[in-house]
């Protein structure tokens, strides 16, 4: 158990004041409304939310997960990741669809819902289904976080992880639940910057332990048993450890990530800082930000791989002590899994006298005087736990005061997440279900006591699944391929098809998301590609099938949309209604966003890609991969860069929405005519 000097405690308290004292300031600036309490007044600057956004995609857990990948493959890890950790999805918000929801003057994913079906019954089932899908996946993603904090502080505490996990998950409850939005975007910017800064940190400390390229190939071969450690491109077949061999196949794996991570692009971009920008160019700005900020954490993560290996070398000199001591463990607790194994561990550590008799001893002989500090990276499955590597290297390879900064820079990522998860589930909660079923003239007290019950709500719900996961490679891999591929279909089509209408998203949201719930309670083993496939084709049968057998939406609700956001795809009834001159227009407007998503993808994954080349010392990979870099870097300039709208004209029209959609902020209703914003 590694002990705390005490530069590194004030560290961690300052920072811990500090994110209570914004949520203090900012508590009554977010109670004067819901637009204010859930985005900020639509009044936020673009760095700001760009900044937010960087770091609410920045989470300790999916930290330690792609640290984890990397670990084992080296740069090549990245390619895993295009599941979801790349955030790909992020080229079609910057292109087209973050604007494209800014302009609906939507509050919420679900409130969106009418203002593209309009307010017939099944558009108000549709609303309080998506809601509620959002609240498991809100749900699931707190498990995720869970999961992985309590994983991460179990090297630095003497307590029960998941004691401390609850502690911490209640500070970062506590100011996301009084400050609103405000205090999300605020804290956002404080902790970003403290990311970032821990990034330049750890990415300094590898690249100067790794100067001698050839040399540590051969340690990391050595370590991982992977003699392609320091390679950029994936094979057909890659060595992977045991309970990793699923992906061995990481050409197939990286194909199958990418085209999820496509599919689930085309649907995305119902955030809360696009619908809180404050214009079309802000979307733009903000997106490009957060492009190049989030570049900064594939640095910090290869170089925790980095001083993982070397760390596992010096601990670990005989491999064969790592399935020695596992098999130990097991003899003790015949009934240890993947869910309590990091407990199981922990409490050897920290309280040895509650262990069975004879177990600590044995793990003494097998791993040597300084077991406690081995232990946590001995895995279940008899090999390094590659889960453990960011914690094991913050506790055993990073000196005082740099420990203090690296540990409040992780768990700002995981409340930064947190808090932006929490943010928008609980607008839907109150916004879709509460005042849109129970109390549509509630006032605003009312419905911000709500907003604190709902934060509350989630929190407690993700706490309880996240005692109950597994591995959190497991978890993360149900969210992306199984419950989020349920819900591809539905959030894409009603985009880019008119006779998508709200009993074919309703039929699309319940099959495809029953079916991921159902199959990780009853197929728990179930296989990345076979969630995704089935998943994505239950919700596109759906979608289709619950369009087509149904009346289409009414006219004047689809004539609406269509003039607001100014989508393409299959519109053309509606499409030939406008002038030939809006048409020319609209079509030059697509034609350069579509041209700039191929061009930002390439910038986007190239741009990693370099960042950790570089630190390895990969010098040919990284000239080779400069060249596709700027290839991709011109292209977004050329179709996407020079054509957002001028900073004198910067796009700020939003669509005029009814009381369904825009009740006021004291919660009284009123009666408004919808009017169609214009260029």
């Amino acid at each position: 158990m590694t002990s705390f000097a005490p530069l590194d405690l004030a560290i961690i308290a300052g920072y811990f004041l500090l994110t209570l004292v914004v949520g203090l300031w900012m508590t009554r600036r977010a109670s004067q409304g819901l637009n204010h309490y859930f985005l900020g007044g639509r009044s936020m600057p673009w760095y700001l939310l760009g900044i937010a956004g960087m770091t609410n995609w920045f989470d300790l857990t999916g930290t330690m997960i792609i640290t984890s990948f990397l670990y084992m493959l080296g740069p090549r890890g990245l390619f895993i990741e295009f599941r979801g950790g790349a955030v790909l999805v992020l080229a079609f918000m910057a292109c087209y669809l973050g604007k494209w929801h800014r302009r609906s003057g939507c509050m919420t994913n679900a409130e969106w819902i009418t203002y593209r079906f309009g307010k017939g019954q099944a558009a108000r089932w549709m609303r309080v289904i998506t809601a509620l899908m959002w609240m498991v996946l809100t749900i699931g993603m707190l498990a995720y976080l869970v999961r992985g904090t309590s994983l991460f502080v179990g090297l630095f505490v003497p307590y029960p992880p998941m004691v401390v996990t609850a502690v911490l998950i209640a500070v970062c409850g506590l100011y996301t639940i009084l400050s609103g939005f405000y205090g999300v975007v605020l804290t956002d910017l404080v902790q970003g910057l403290i990311i970032m800064g821990a990034c330049l940190v750890i990415s300094f400390m590898a690249f100067n332990l790794a100067s001698d390229a050839p040399t540590f190939a051969a340690l990391a071969a050595n370590v991982t048993g992977n003699s392609q450690w320091t390679d950029s491109v994936p094979r057909w077949h890659t060595t992977m450890p045991r309970g990793y061999q699923v992906y061995e196949m990481l050409v197939g794996f990286a194909g199958l990530y990418l085209l999820r991570s496509i599919l689930a692009g085309l649907g995305t971009g119902g955030e809360s800082r696009y619908f809180g920008a404050k214009s079309d160019r802000d979307c733009g700005l903000l997106s490009i930000l957060q492009g190049c900020t989030v570049a900064f954490r594939w640095p910090m993560m290869i170089g925790f791989a980095v001083l993982g290996l070397v760390l596992v070398n010096r601990l670990f000199p005989d491999k064969a002590v790592i399935e020695a001591t596992a098999e130990a463990i097991h003899r003790h607790y015949p009934n240890a899994v993947a869910s309590n194994w990091h407990d199981i561990t922990t409490t050897l550590i920290s309280r040895p006298d509650a262990a069975p008799v004879g177990v600590v001893a044995e793990v003494e002989q097998t791993l040597g005087e300084d077991w406690q500090r081995k232990l946590p990276l001995v895995g279940i499955n008899g090999t390094i736990n590659p889960e453990q590597v960011l914690p094991a290297v913050i506790a055993n390879s990073v000196p005082v005061g740099v420990r203090g900064l690296i540990l409040v820079a992780m768990l700002a990522a995981m409340m930064s997440t947190l808090t932006g998860w929490v943010n928008q589930a609980g607008a839907m909660m109150v916004r879709d279900i509460y005042q849109n079923l129970f109390r549509p003239g509630a006032a605003n007290r009312e419905l911000i006591l709500c907003s604190y019950a709902a934060s509350i709500l989630l929190i407690v719900g993700g706490f309880w699944m996240g005692v109950k996961a597994g591995s959190i490679n497991e978890l993360w891999s149900w969210l992306m391929m199984g419950l989020q591929a349920g819900w591809i279909a539905p959030l894409a089509l009603r985009l880019y098809w008119w006779r998508c209408n709200a009993w074919g998203v309703v039929g699309g949201t319940v099959l495809g998301g029953l079916g991921a719930v159902l199959t990780k309670a009853f197929v728990p083993g179930m296989l990345e590609w076979q969630q995704f496939f089935l998943m994505t084709t239950l919700s596109t049968i759906g979608t289709v099938a619950g369009s087509l057998l149904t009346v289409p939406t009414d006219r004047e609700t689809l004539r609406h949309f269509y003039r607001t956001t100014r989508p393409f795809g299959w519109w053309k009834p509606l499409r030939d209604e406008l002038a030939p001159e809006e048409r020319a227009a609209r079509s030059k407007e697509h034609r350069n966003d579509i041209l700039a998503v191929p061009f930002f993808l390439l910038a986007q994954v190239t741009l990693f890609l370099l960042t950790m080349q570089a630190v390895i010392h990969a010098w040919s990979s990284f000239f080779a991969t400069l060249l596709l870099f700027v290839v991709g870097a011109v292209g977004v300039w050329w179709f996407l860069w020079r054509n957002l709208p001028p900073a004198d004209n910067p796009g700020t029209d939003r669509a005029t929405m009814d009381s369904t959609n825009e009740s006021s902020d004291d919660g009284a209703t009123e009666t408004t005519t919808v009017v169609s914003g214009s260029r």
